[in-house]
């Protein structure tokens, strides 16, 4: 009991006709936590009680109802003053959210052309020279997941492969190793992305090395030394 209470004040998602999916997928999650997701899901009716009921059936006839109310009361806090305005008069919580998902998912035909957009999307990707792999990958995981949100399938091989035809020339080296050591139709997206941003980090140590030779050619340490002892006897001369 003490955990629900304290998960109550945390703030529900709330929808203000965008991303609905997303939205809906917090939302179940938030329910599911408060113990309310039952009066949604079986959107049960609760019968009256019988003439002189027991203890036992007071008490599951009110937490029965307090449920749906409750459930409720969660979806309108959840929802913008003008998706509220729409459906305050329906009677349930599950014909809120049915209204919801009804209004903002869309027939199989819009969800078609939502996919269709999504994928389309996703192929035309490229890696940025300026981008780095997770800044890259996260990217095309975020199209992925929003495909996915509309209840399509989406395969780690496919982001596999979209990450080997599509990284700059810079990791062309080390996808020809890959394919050299390894059967790339069994390496999962973790190992790939985990030996890119090797391959970057080693890249950018190389960089920084090449920098500090540099700046030791142009400044010798014998330089340096006079350059410091010189600001030293200039602060105290001040």
């Amino acid at each position: 009991m003490e955990v629900e209470a304290s998960f109550s004040h945390i703030s529900s998602p709330i929808f203000d006709r965008e991303n609905y999916q997303l939205w809906a997928v917090r939302m179940k999650t938030y329910l599911e936590a408060l113990d309310l997701w039952e009066a949604i899901e079986k959107d049960y009716d609760v019968p009256p009680l019988p003439n002189n009921p027991t203890i036992a059936q007071i008490k599951s006839h009110k937490e029965r109802k307090t449920k749906q109310s409750k459930a409720k009361v969660c979806l309108f806090a959840a929802i913008s003053t003008t998706i509220f305005t729409r459906n305050m008069s329906l009677k349930s919580a599950k014909d809120v959210w049915d209204y919801l998902k009804k209004e903002y998912v869309g027939d199989e035909k819009i969800r078609g052309m939502q996919n269709l957009n999504l994928k389309q999307e996703f192929e035309l990707q490229r890696m940025k020279e300026s981008e780095t792999i997770k800044e890259y990958s996260d990217r095309l995981l975020g199209i992925v997941n929003r495909v996915k949100l509309l209840g399509i399938s989406f395969t780690d091989f496919r982001i596999i492969e979209k990450n080997l035809v599509t990284v700059p020339e810079k990791y062309k080296a080390l996808i020809t190793t890959l394919e050299n050591t390894k059967d790339l139709s069994k390496i999962t997206l973790a190992e790939l992305l985990n030996a890119l941003q090797a391959q970057e980090k080693r890249r950018l140590m190389r960089q920084d090395h090449v920098i500090e030779g540099a700046l030791q050619a142009k400044y010798p340490d014998s330089d340096k030394k006079k350059f410091f002892r010189k600001k030293k006897l200039g602060f105290k001369q001040q």
